[in-house]
């Protein structure tokens, strides 16, 4: 991998043809083709991605992959009660074993944000198609390496943002945005108001009898285990994410890009950190508010961890200013407010209930989100049977990722980074670039350049 190859996979064509290597299964030019399926990652939201495209599509679940065996063991088990088949999957504890079968078509990966880049790039190696959770990358250099191995390898990647699916969001972008009822838009403000960020301070302890937290750690900075961290909170700690701006401004930042056509933000700037919950364990700012200057539009991020949001209704969500009128949008709902006289629109997430009986019961899902990650995996199923791209492929989570990812270290630097999409790398700052790569722990190495 270098930085030539990374930029030739970021402009080549838009049609992907068909490898001829690879080892997938034989299937024809539809997407109701029947696909072997492999999951890596079997917590929750893996779980999640896996059952709604087991509603969609007539595929069949053949290799699951995990390092917690009991987390493991439960999802071969529902696996099993959820597919036409109701065969039991193969289960492994190490991706690369799980790959070397040489019998997947694709390949979903929703582990921590720490093991995306390895998994994903082995996989598109391999021949398989992949849908990979949000955000891509740890790192700006990982998202490099997979969106050339994507290219490379010509595979199909859908990135987990799934707005651009989103339903009502659909409909807010189509018939208020293209519609011109917004005018011109000057600024958006995004934003996530939740109590996420865990506040408990638990002591460190050996890890579950069931869970090898050498392989779970695999190329993050090694830690002693603690409760907090597996299996869900994880995404407080720094070692394996890009914490709240990683988690939640990306889905927010890229619905915006996507709603507006946008492409690159040229400067990005960040202030915040640790302001008032100083005593939990966990290590992600609990405050930040990052500013993506797309030259004549500015996008605000704000997260707080604490206190009230501004708009109870909008707790996490997007608003778009513009000199027709203003437009509120998140996961449950959008709301235009006219300028002057006119008729406000309104409209609330559709949920699939009665269509999808499933949703009523399986534990832990978001419901309001289940028609979502659907029309997303359609979408994927369609890119994979025309070998053109998703409309969150890889290119566009590059992007989104990387955007958060450089206002996690203008926070850290404390300063604007002015970004160069073509060279790869942040103007006239070393500093900065330095940072562009976290290390790898040892024996893993990672996928940069210079390095595979």
């Amino acid at each position: 991998m270098n930085r030539r190859e990374f930029l030739q996979a970021g402009t080549a064509s838009a049609g992907l043809a068909l490898s001829s290597a690879g080892y997938h299964a034989a299937w024809g030019s539809t997407a109701q083709e029947t696909r072997r399926v492999g999951l890596i990652g079997t917590g929750w939201y893996g779980k999640c991605d896996l059952f709604r495209l087991i509603q969609v599509a007539p595929v069949e679940v053949v290799s699951l992959c995990d390092v917690d065996r009991k987390m493991l063991a439960e999802a071969a088990a529902m696996v099993a009660s959820r597919q036409a088949s109701k065969k039991t999957p193969r289960t492994y504890a190490d991706y690369r074993e799980l790959l070397k079968e040489k019998d997947l078509d694709l390949v979903l990966i929703a582990t921590p944000d720490h093991w995306h880049a390895l998994p994903m790039i082995a996989a598109v190696a391999a021949g398989a198609d992949v849908y990979v959770q949000k955000p891509i990358s740890v790192d700006v250099t990982e998202g490099q390496a997979m969106l050339a191995a994507a290219r490379r390898h010509r595979r199909v990647v859908q990135v987990g943002t799934q707005r651009r699916s989103t339903p009502h969001l659909i409909e807010a972008r189509d018939r208020i945005i293209r519609e011109g009822k917004l005018g011109k838009v000057g600024l958006v403000e995004v934003y996530c108001y939740y109590h996420m960020r865990a506040r408990e301070n638990p002591p460190d302890t050996n890890p579950p009898e069931t869970l090898d937290w050498e392989m779970w750690t695999g190329p993050a900075p090694m830690r002693p285990y603690n409760a907090l961290v597996h299996p869900r909170r994880w995404r407080s700690f720094l070692e394996y994410g890009n914490g709240i701006m990683g988690d939640m401004c990306i889905h927010m930042l890229d619905m915006v890009r996507w709603m507006l056509g946008l492409g690159w933000p040229q400067r990005i700037s960040s202030t915040g950190g640790i302001l008032v919950d100083k005593k939990s364990k966990a290590n992600i700012p609990d405050t930040q508010t990052a500013t993506f200057d797309f030259c004549d539009l500015t996008v605000v991020w704000q997260h707080r961890t604490w206190g009230d949001p501004p708009d109870p209704n909008y707790p996490w969500g997007a608003t778009f200013y513009g000199d027709k009128g203003t437009l509120k949008a998140s996961v449950m709902s959008y709301d235009y407010i006219p300028t002057g006289k006119g008729q406000p629109l309104h409209k609330d997430v559709k949920y699939e209930l009665e269509e999808y009986p499933e949703d009523k019961t399986e534990k832990d899902l978001e419901r309001h989100v289940a028609p979502a990650i659907r029309v997303h995996m359609k979408d994927f199923l369609s890119a994979v049977a025309s070998r053109g791209r998703p409309v969150a492929d890889i290119e566009e989570g590059y992007t989104s990722t990387t955007s958060c990812i450089l206002a996690n270290l203008a926070l850290q630097l404390g300063r604007t980074l002015t970004w160069d999409h073509q060279a790869g790398k942040v103007v006239g700052d070393d500093e900065a670039n330095r940072l562009l790569t976290r290390p790898y722990r040892q024996p893993w190495i990672h996928p940069g350049p210079g390095n595979g």
